[in-house]
């Protein structure tokens, strides 16, 4: 091994720590919920820390029968805002894993 160059075994407990860290970080989005809403709270949606729809709560004072339209722009607008409230936890637990991996690619290591 030439001086300087990073032991070979040390790389890959460090690879496969963070393969371990970024698997826990996965469970915790799939596991975690987070919510949107619109209207001032009149459309509330709840989505996995992937995103996944999980529930779908609508005040009755959104319910107008003449004016469905409003409410599916709500709707829309509530799931819109959990699904990016999502994406901020992802980033938030999944962007120093990422930075981490662009460590490995420092080393020279090939597809790294």
């Amino acid at each position: 091994m030439q001086p300087g160059q990073p032991n070979m075994q040390q790389i890959v407990q460090q690879a496969q720590k963070m393969q371990e860290q970024l698997m826990a970080a996965q469970q915790e989005l799939a596991d975690a919920e987070v919510t949107g809403s619109a209207g001032g709270g009149l459309v509330t949606a709840t989505v996995s820390g992937t995103g996944e729809l999980k529930g779908l709560v609508i005040d009755p004072k959104a319910v107008d029968p003449e004016d469905t339209e409003t409410l599916a722009d709500l709707v829309v607008a509530a799931v819109r805002d959990a699904g990016h409230n999502a994406q901020q936890l992802a980033s938030e637990k999944m962007g120093p894993l990422a930075g981490g991996l662009g460590d490995l690619g420092g080393l020279g290591l090939p597809g790294m």
